[in-house]
Formats: C-alpha cells, structure tokens, sequence
C-alpha cells in the first residue's frame, strides 16, 4: 500500500468525522488537498465562484445537519474571503471547519507574494485556529480542530502549507475516536432548586424562547402549561417554538409583533430559553430575570440576572417542570393571548388590500404567497434586510420547515450561498432563497454554482431596486436617503442566459403561477419578483438615536405590517381559551 501524504490523510480524517463535501475555489497551494478529494470517494469538491460562497455553504450545511461541513480557501487572499462567511457559522455556532492553506513554509515572515497570517486574520471568527507547520502534528492537530468545532459550536480553522500538504504522513501516527456529537448538558441540584423556588413565587411567569430551543418544544409546551406562562420568541427561536404553541404571543425586536414586548415586561419573572437576544431595550428592567443557555458565556451579558442556569433547554426543564407548583390562575396568560390576537387582528389586512391592483406588488402579498405554495419541509434561507421582516412576519413554521439566515451576524448576500450548502444536503428537499436584489447581486456569480451542479434552489428575488432596510434607518435618522438606489436588468433573463429557468414578474396576478412553474422545475429557477420600495410603514414616533445598525434598538414599538397566517394561529388560541 503507497505512503500518504500529508494531504490524503488530512482528506481521511475529514472523512471519519463526516465531512462529506469541501466547498471552495481551487489554487495554487490549496492544489494538493484538492487532488486528494480527487481520488477519495467519499469526500466531494464543491466549486463554488467566491470563497465566502464556500463558507456561507457549509454553514449552512452544518445548521440543516447539525453535522461538521468544511470549507477551503488557497493562500492570501483565498482565504481572506472566506472570513465574512466564517463569521456568520461562527456566531450561528455552525460546527465549521476550515482550511485556509498558506504560502510556503520557507516564506513565511518575508513579505512573500500573497503573504497573510490566518492564525491572526481569523482569531475572532473561531474557537480554534492553528497551523500544521510540520507533518508530525497530523492527525493531531486536525483532530483537536474538530473536536473543537463539534463540541463547542463554531469555527475551527486549521492553516497549512501547500509545501507540508504535500510531504509524507507520519508513520504510527496517533490517531483517536473523533467526537462528531454534543452532549447534553444538566444544571446542577442547587440551580434547579432555585429556580423552582422562583418559579413557585411567582404569579405571572413569561417564556422567553431562542435557538436554544431546537429540540425542546415539547418540554417548552409542557413547563408553560403547567405554570401557565405566555411564550415569546426571538427570531431565532421561531422555527422551533412558534408551531402548535397554545401560549404563543409572537416575536420582540424591530421585526416583532404581537403581545411578546408585553409578556416580557409585564410578568414578574421572565425566563430566557436558549436566547442570546441581543436587544436589551426591549428586555424589561423591573422584573425578575432567569437566562438558561448551554453556553456559560452567554449569560448575564444582555441584562442583569437574579439567577443564571448553565444547562441546555430540554434538560432544564426536564429537571424543572415536575418539581414546580401547578398554577391554576390563567388570567395573565389569557390577557397576553388576547391582546396578541387584538395586535395581529390590526395589522393582518396589510398585504390584503387591492393587492390584486397594487403595481408595484406588495413584498408582503409575495411572502404569503411563497409561505402558502412552499412545501411542508423546504427549507428558506433569507437575506439581510427587508427579506428578514418578509420571512419573520410571513413564513408559518411547522417543525419541519427550516428558515436560516445570517441572523446574528447580519451580513448581505448570504442567502444564495447558504441554499447552495441546504440543497447539497439533500436535493429532494425544496431550497427556497429569499433574496433582496441587493444581496442577491453581491454574489450573483454563484447563480452559476447552482447551474453548474443543477442545484434545484429556487430563489425568488424581491426585486425593489434599492437597498430598502438602509434606506430605512436613513428615514428613521431624519436623513435622504442616499446611495441606495440599484440600477437592475432583468435578472430573469439573466438567469436564463446562464442555462436556468427564469420569469420576471410585474404584476399580482402573474404570481402564484409564475411561482408554482418555478417549484415544478426541476432545475435550478428564478423569478424575478418587481416590489414596493415603499411597502413598509414605520411608527410615526420614532427619533433618530432609535436607530442603531439594523435594529430600532431603543424603540419599545415595532413596525407595522401583516403578520401572514399567524393570526389563525392566535385566533384559535383564543378560541381554546377555557371559559368559567
């Protein structure tokens, strides 16, 4: 049997870890790894035309699976872009990992062409970040990048020489059982108690609900039952808590509706579920406050805490909700449900008014639309920006949809890319891209990724030739806007000069059939959907320091806009509501 290289054994171990594609543009010192996934089956090249396209996708491969995907990028500047794409998997906690390969190793520390230092370039952006500068550290150095990226949640970035790529592995070398999962982590005895303490005192208790939440909505359901508590979200949270949730009063933050603002400030105790909500303004200051996050880090750095749980969600209230009091006095519960139905009954005709006749369409007449006529699992990847306010407002989440986004990073152009990562996964599953033309044409090239691979996404491109969510925040500020205008062609030609179904669409009536041709594609699709600038209406009173980055972060209003079909859902709660 041939020696490995240093290569063949790097490709092996991503292999045993589960890594089952590298996305990535091939180059120079990056050569080496790339022929080796060239001769392993079990590990594919994914081409992709930008490096920050190859880590968006894995990104976004690690959230669908909850499984290590991996990017690569060649040295200097290959790399470099990779890092907007890292940081977004990173403070998604996508388990990522990375190779930035490097100039060679006799260079290193004299200017040499396209010389950079990734152990510094991205320090921020993950939990690991080292180089195999010799080829005795393998495998032990990617394995400990691993483990890191796995069981911490993140990033993990190894650099490596093409020169050491291409030396011979170590023989004997150590090599161990990789860990490919996370446990689950229970608070101790003393915390529990504590909370139960708390939980007992307390006469309105409210639920506050985030990512960390995936995989606990039924003990969610079950605690807020038997305390009888309204449950909030953060947008993160709401694919995983919002579904078959009597106690639901909606979402807080700029893109919030409903009675959430109201629960979380009303209450007297106010437990944070797996959230790292980032808005304190919207977080009250007079009431008691509980957080419970698997990540020590996280807690306390929103708002002050009466007591901090170190514990995932599920297994918290697994400890929790037998030892609490049941609480039989419904009439805070049953005052937040009303006022959320009374708030999503006053906004709920927004997209409904002579949309038939609205030229150009209302985005929001197209999200309801789009949420209607998606499949029961598709899987939606939103764009920064006005896209976010469509997907929070209008897509109904069901506990098999998924809706990812850059949520916590906030960068443009990411939702192209990260349904590239999705529909890798699995093709049979319906990827819809949510795309601003502002996002969209950031990293357009990457269309033809889609092309390349006939990646059946769909993206459906709301299309108001202007960067809508900056505009705002100049609106908010008292400033004209400026510089937010886009001069566009007509993307669906475009999209099917590159060998893809495209349709432009300018009318209301043209919609739902343009949008069921594209599904039944079996291609990759585009439509061209023209929008609104000016769909959004704002609150009257809001002053320019509201206005931080992309939130109204001192605001307690929230814009206003339909809400798609979950006011049915707030309506049949308040049917359900026990009568005396």
């Amino acid at each position: 049997m041939a020696k490995q290289n240093v290569s063949e054994q790097f490709v092996d171990i991503l292999a045993r870890a589960g890594v089952k594609r590298l996305y990535g543009v091939v180059g120079d010192s990056l050569n080496p790894v790339v022929d080796a996934i060239r001769r392993n089956p079990d590990v594919d090249w994914i081409q992709v035309r930008h490096e920050e396209t190859a880590a968006f996708a894995a990104g976004a491969e690690a959230q669908v699976t909850g499984e290590l995907a991996a990017c690569a990028g060649s040295c200097g500047p290959g790399n470099l872009h990779l890092i907007n794409g890292l940081y977004d998997a990173h403070r998604s906690m996508a388990p990522v990992l990375a190779l930035a390969s490097h100039i060679p190793s006799s260079e290193i520390g004299l200017g040499y062409f396209q010389e950079t230092h990734p152990e510094l370039l991205f320090q921020e952006c993950s939990h690991y970040n080292e180089m195999i500068s010799n080829p005795q550290q393998m495998p032990r150095l990617l394995q400990t990048a691993i483990q890191h990226a796995v069981g911490r949640g993140g990033v993990a970035v190894v650099s490596m020489p093409g020169d050491v790529a291409s030396q011979p592995a170590p023989e004997k070398s150590v090599e161990h059982a990789l860990v490919t999962s996370r446990p689950t982590v229970r608070p101790g005895d003393a915390e529990i108690e504590k909370l139960c303490r708390m939980v007992d005192e307390a006469k309105r208790v409210t639920l506050f609900c985030g990512s960390g939440t995936a995989g606990a909505h039924a003990e969610v359901m079950e605690f807020a039952e038997r305390v009888k508590a309204p449950v909030g979200h953060a947008l993160r949270g709401k694919e995983w808590i919002q579904y078959d949730n009597p106690y639901d009063v909606g979402m807080s933050g700029l893109l919030g509706y409903g009675a959430a603002y109201e629960a979380t400030n009303e209450c007297d105790l106010l437990i944070l579920l797996g959230t790292d909500f980032p808005y304190n303004a919207f977080l009250p200051t007079d009431v008691k406050i509980v957080q419970v996050d698997v990540r020590p880090e996280h807690l306390g750095r929103r708002s002050k805490l009466d007591l901090a749980v170190w514990g995932d969600v599920r297994e918290t209230l697994r400890c929790l909700t037998p030892r609490v009091k049941v609480k039989n006095d419904r009439k805070f519960l049953d005052r937040m449900l009303k006022k959320h139905a009374d708030a999503l009954e006053g906004v709920i005709s927004a997209y409904t008014r002579k949309v038939d006749k609205h030229v150009p369409i209302h985005p929001e007449y197209v999200a309801s639309v789009l949420d209607e006529l998606a499949d029961e699992d598709a899987v939606f990847t939103v764009d920064t920006g006005m896209c976010n306010v469509w997907a929070a407002r209008y897509l109904t989440p069901n506990g098999k949809r998924r809706v990812i986004g850059s949520f916590s990073h906030g960068s443009m152009a990411n939702a192209l890319p990260q349904a590239i990562g999705a529909q890798f996964t699995d093709r049979n599953r319906q990827v819809v891209s949510m795309s601003g033309d502002g996002g969209f044409t950031m990293l357009m090239g990457d269309f033809l990724t889609l092309v390349q691979y006939d990646l059946p996404v769909k993206v459906v491109l709301f299309n108001n030739s202007s960067l809508g969510m900056v505009e705002l925040e100049m609106l908010v500020a008292g400033l004209p806007s400026f510089g937010t205008t886009n001069k566009n062609p007509d993307f669906a030609a475009v999209a099917r000069a590159s060998g893809a179904y495209g349709v432009r669409v300018e009318k209301p009536k043209q919609l739902e059939s343009a949008l069921k041709d594209a599904f039944k594609h079996k291609g990759p699709a585009l439509v061209d959907v023209v929008t609104d600038p000016n769909a959004l209406s704002i609150p009257p009173k809001i002053s320019a320091d509201m206005v931080t980055g992309f939130a109204l972060s001192a605001s307690k209003i929230v814009l206003d806009g339909g809400v798609g079909r979950m006011v049915q859902m707030a309506r049949s709660n308040l049917r359900n509501m026990p009568r005396p």
